[in-house]
């Protein structure tokens, strides 16, 4: 049976997840380096710090209004209200990306353990758990295994990549980047992005299935449109299929848009940016090691720089709006969310979340 998650049943979700208290805004940490701002206003961290993490690589806000930790060296995901109280966790080792469909299916890039030939091995992987099926109880949520798909055996190339992000899209399609050293191959390079479709079966219900790798991104390319060390990857929570990606490859461009467009020479993925704008956001030396990027819903952009602690913020057309963190806030920041005027970052190297506010918002 087909099944729809209603905008009711999002809302008492989301009314469920802030039940517990409002988040005081008045309690904040200034003075400090790092709230660095361009123009008359500020990034300002809000206190306490999230903590009981290690090394946590990814954040997101899902579709439910929960919000979902990657934490990373415990090899769990978290979940938590918006208040930051924890409601669970399960256990996935290594988990590094995160995303959740309209269907509140919560799919996340890790790995397993296996045997090959008598040898210990550990595999990079994608799971999926199914949160509505087990009413947001995330300890008891059924994982399957997407990638590798299962049963089909474990081959070279599933040795030496790494699924490196996943995102999905308002009609529930995903697309999942991974990353390796063989790029040689016009068929199936390691450095891709991968297409995971719904197939309707016989009893009209639908599975998900690898359709592909995405066409004409260069594996190993030093400009736009390449797939060199996909680090992050985040759809833009509209009805399209464009997203944003960084890379952390040999790369010049190590945060990109992609739109897709349709001409009449076909529909293939370009730059949303291009000489009249975006020039900040392209900027050859903006960033060191952006290892996550998001949207917001005024469609201002995120990136969670590691290489310089600092999260930056642009606007829709690439300007550059402001930045904050720095070595006295933020340690290797990996990712990025948003939620009702708040940021949240995955601040890894101090094992911890932080959030921060723009100081126009303090009421």
């Amino acid at each position: 049976m087909k099944r729809i998650i209603s905008l009711s049943v999002v809302f008492l979700l989301l009314v469920f997840a802030g039940c517990e208290e409002k988040i005081d805004l008045t309690d904040f940490e200034k003075g400090k380096g790092g709230n660095n701002n361009i123009g008359d206003t500020a990034y300002i961290n809000i206190s306490p710090y999230w903590t009981g993490f290690n090394a946590p690589e990814d954040i997101i806000v899902g579709h439910d209004g929960f919000i979902y930790v990657a934490d990373t060296k415990n090899d769990r995901v978290v979940l938590l209200d918006l208040n930051g109280k924890v409601l669970g966790s399960a256990s996935i080792k290594n988990p590094i990306a995160l995303a959740q469909d309209y269907q509140l299916n919560l799919l996340v890039c890790g790995q397993f353990d296996t045997t090959l030939s008598g040898v210990p091995t550990t595999v990079s992987a994608v799971f999926k758990l199914d949160m509505f099926a087990s009413a947001h109880n995330i300890a008891t949520a059924q994982i399957q295994r997407v990638l590798p798909i299962p049963g089909s055996g474990i081959t070279k190339q599933d040795l030496r990549i790494t699924y490196t992000g996943v995102t999905a899209f308002y009609d529930n399609r995903y697309y999942i980047s991974r990353s390796g050293t063989e790029n040689t191959s016009i068929v199936s390079p390691d450095n891709s992005i991968l297409w995971i479709g719904k197939k309707t079966l016989i009893d009209g219900s639908k599975r998900d299935t690898l359709i592909g790798r995405l066409p004409n991104i260069a594996p190993l390319g030093t400009g736009v449109i390449s797939a060199n060390g996909i680090s992050s990857i985040r759809a833009l929570n509209r009805k399209n299929i464009d997203f944003l990606l960084t890379l952390t490859g040999e790369n010049s461009f190590k945060s990109q848009w992609f739109n897709y467009v349709i001409t009449a020479e076909g529909e293939s993925y370009k730059s949303r940016f291009g000489t009249e704008d975006g020039t900040a956001f392209l900027s050859p030396d903006r960033f060191i090691r952006p290892e996550g990027i998001n949207l917001d819903n005024a469609g201002n952009i995120f990136v969670a720089d590691a290489g310089k602690d600092t999260v930056f913020k642009f606007s829709s057309r690439g300007d550059l709006l402001q930045k904050f963190g720095g070595v006295n806030n933020l340690k290797e920041p990996y990712a990025v969310a948003f939620f009702n005027r708040i940021v949240y970052v995955a601040d890894k190297g101090n094992n911890r979340i932080a959030r921060y506010i723009l100081s126009t918002d303090v009421q």
